[in-house]
């Protein structure tokens, strides 16, 4: 089969992590994908197969004015639509609100089946009221929306995608076979907290930093790092220092292969305001960390299991989000059991098993085109 699959950017999000799996899953899999996104393909953040054609159509950029806004979302439309073409694909699937717009719109009359994927909560993550007009208008005309997990598939089905036309498919984890080895044992010179995603105001890290504060006192010897990158990075580090927090608290930017960090700590927090389906928690877990996770509206709950492989508290509270790492902090025999049961996330989302549902998907929709 030929399959299309279209992003904004392979960056270093959970999404382009996502995607990129599943590219070269299929390329393996004697598919032919090509990978397209609106961004130019000199900076991808993951690596392809080399069977991937891979597509950049360099046109991601800030706008100044709504003039120049609409100009540049026309351009992107209509190279997507010459690019799209040329590739004589039997189905697109494309990721990210306001790209799906785009694919749909540059799809229109092709009488190609596009496969929309949605990996947010859109009741928490609100993408303006013109684009959210267009995505009523144009979402009606793929022939599936893949959301990551059900709690997205119920408000997905409040008036915007028939209910039958929904379809939930988590994001396939990939670990490679030295991720899920035992961490280090030496803690001589300390413990570590590790916390993973953009340094933006949804990841909730300032709710991490003050929780980490509540407890820092009790555990000397622990030490939290953040990894990624973002707008708030400033201001968190700012925060930290007002927390006195600077010399326990290190900011180590996007890395490339963060299951090493992964596995040489003791314990994964994840203090998200909303999530869709967070990647950075299965991977930590995969890698045998006991995770401590908000309970947003959408997501964690589908991966951890309460008090089983790890621990989930309320979104906002800061004193909920310190007791429980205290908790973790003070047992290491708990941290332990939560650990082992933790890596099982591997069976329950691993690559074989989720591409299998995106397999019977791509069935699905051969049939009904064929019909």
């Amino acid at each position: 089969m030929r399959i299309t699959l279209v992003i904004s950017t392979l960056g270093s999000g959970g999404s382009e992590r996502a995607m990129s799996v599943m590219a070269n899953y299929w390329a393996e899999t004697n598919h032919e994908v090509t990978l397209i996104t609106l961004g130019s393909a000199g900076h991808d953040f993951y690596a392809l197969h080399s069977k991937v054609r891979r597509i950049g159509c360099g046109l991601v950029k800030d706008s100044t004015n709504l003039l120049e806004m609409v100009r540049n979302n026309v351009l992107r439309v209509l190279s997507l639509r010459r690019e799209i073409r040329k590739t004589q694909s039997d189905v697109v699937i494309s990721f990210g609100d306001t790209t799906n717009v785009k694919t749909l719109l540059s799809t229109v009359g092709m009488n190609l089946p596009v496969v929309v994927c949605e990996q947010i909560d859109p009741r928490q993550y609100p993408i303006g009221w013109g684009w959210d007009m267009l995505r009523r208008f144009v979402y009606p005309r793929a022939v599936t929306l893949v959301v990551v997990s059900s709690a997205m598939a119920t408000c997905w089905a409040e008036g915007i995608v028939r209910k039958d036309r929904i379809r939930v498919i988590p994001n396939p984890v990939y670990v490679k076979p030295d991720d899920s080895v035992n961490r280090s044992d030496d803690h001589s010179h300390g413990c570590t907290i590790v916390a993973m995603g953009r340094l933006v105001k949804q990841k909730g890290f300032d709710y991490l930093l003050e929780a980490f504060r509540l407890c820092a006192d009790r555990h000397p010897k622990w030490s939290l790092k953040i990894l990624g990158e973002g707008d708030q990075r400033q201001n968190l580090e700012a925060k930290s220092a007002e927390l006195m927090l600077s010399d326990r608290v290190k900011f180590l930017g996007i890395v490339k292969e963060p299951s090493r960090v992964l596995r040489q700590a003791d314990l994964f927090v994840m203090s998200s305001r909303f999530e869709g389906f967070p990647l950075a928690l299965i991977e930590a877990m995969a890698c045998g960390l006991p995770a401590i996770s908000t309970d947003c509206p959408t997501g964690p709950a589908e991966i951890i299991r309460n008090n089983i492989d790890g621990i989930l508290v309320v979104p906002g509270d800061v004193g909920a989000l310190a007791d429980a790492m205290d908790r973790l902090m003070s047992h290491p025999l708990e941290r332990q059991r939560l650990a082992t049961r933790a890596v099982e996330v591997v069976e329950r989302f691993g690559i074989h098993r989720i591409m299998a549902l995106w397999d019977e998907l791509l069935v699905h929709i051969a049939r009904v085109t064929r019909a």
